[in-house]
C-alpha cells in the first residue's frame, strides 16, 4: 500500500471520527489544525486507524507521531 492509498484511507477515517467531509489531510496535519481534535477524540481516532488498516498502535508509537505524516510513516511500516 502506497501512501496516496493510505491518505485515501486515513481522509475517510478522519471524516467519520469528525463528521467533517472537508478535512483534507497533509503529512504537517496536526490536532491545532482539526476542530474537534481533544485528548478524547485522538484515543477515537487512533481506535477507528487500527480498525481500517488492522493494525495496532504501539504506546510509543502514539507519543512520538506529532503529526498526520509520521502517523502515515507507522501505518506504511507496519501494513
Amino acid at each position: 500500500m502506497n501512501r496516496e492509498e493510505i491518505y485515501e484511507r486515513l481522509n475517510e477515517v478522519f471524516a467519520d471520527v469528525f463528521d467533517d467531509d472537508s478535512i483534507i489531510l497533509s503529512d504537517e496535519t496536526t490536532a491545532a489544525d482539526i476542530d474537534g481534535w481533544d485528548s478524547l477524540r485522538h484515543i477515537t481516532l487512533l481506535a477507528a486507524i487500527e480498525d481500517e488498516f488492522e493494525i495496532e498502535f504501539t504506546m510509543g508509537a502514539t507519543v512520538k507521531m506529532k503529526n498526520v505524516g509520521e502517523m502515515v510513516d507507522y501505518i506504511e511500516d507496519e501494513v
